[in-house]
């Protein structure tokens, strides 16, 4: 992960902005639900480290369409498991998620942006219960619009 410095100015502003969109109940429901579905608890860590890697991403995917991502990385160095999450991003395109929805892996990778990884996932849950998934379901499915704020000020 890169190192950065201090932020200032509008990159500073736009990050506290970020910042402040960001519900815990909303990672909590989505945590959850994702536990629900792989079978499996989070490790002890906060929730935006415990999808760092995108393993338990691939591994959502897997469940909601099988075979969705045939092979991914479950350890290896920072690129082979940020690789992980372009798969995830992939498969969620292929699933019907629109790419306003997506997030990028920068989001998630270096944390720049939670609440829109968050807001992802919700879409990945709200296209579940339009193919019918046979599976647990996100009781709220977060239906406001999303915007993305992008982190340098674009």
């Amino acid at each position: 992960m890169a190192q950065l410095g201090p932020s200032y100015g509008s990159l500073l502003a736009s990050q506290r902005k970020i910042a402040a969109k960001r519900d815990p109940n909303l990672d909590r429901e989505v945590q959850e639900w994702i536990e629900a579905i792989i079978g499996e608890k989070f490790p002890d860590i906060p929730y935006e480290d415990a999808i760092k890697d995108g393993v338990i991403l691939c591994k959502l995917m897997n469940k909601l369409q099988p075979n969705a991502i045939p092979k991914y990385a479950t350890s290896g160095g920072s690129f082979k498991l940020r690789e992980n999450i372009s798969l995830f991003q992939n498969a969620a395109r292929d699933y019907g998620i629109a790419e306003a929805e997506l997030f990028q892996s920068i989001d998630l990778f270096e944390k720049r942006n939670i609440p829109q990884v968050t807001r992802c996932l919700f879409a990945v849950a709200r296209e579940a219960r339009k193919h019918k998934f046979n599976g647990p379901l996100l009781a709220s499915t977060m239906s406001q619009a999303n915007t993305r704020e992008s982190v340098g000020g674009k």
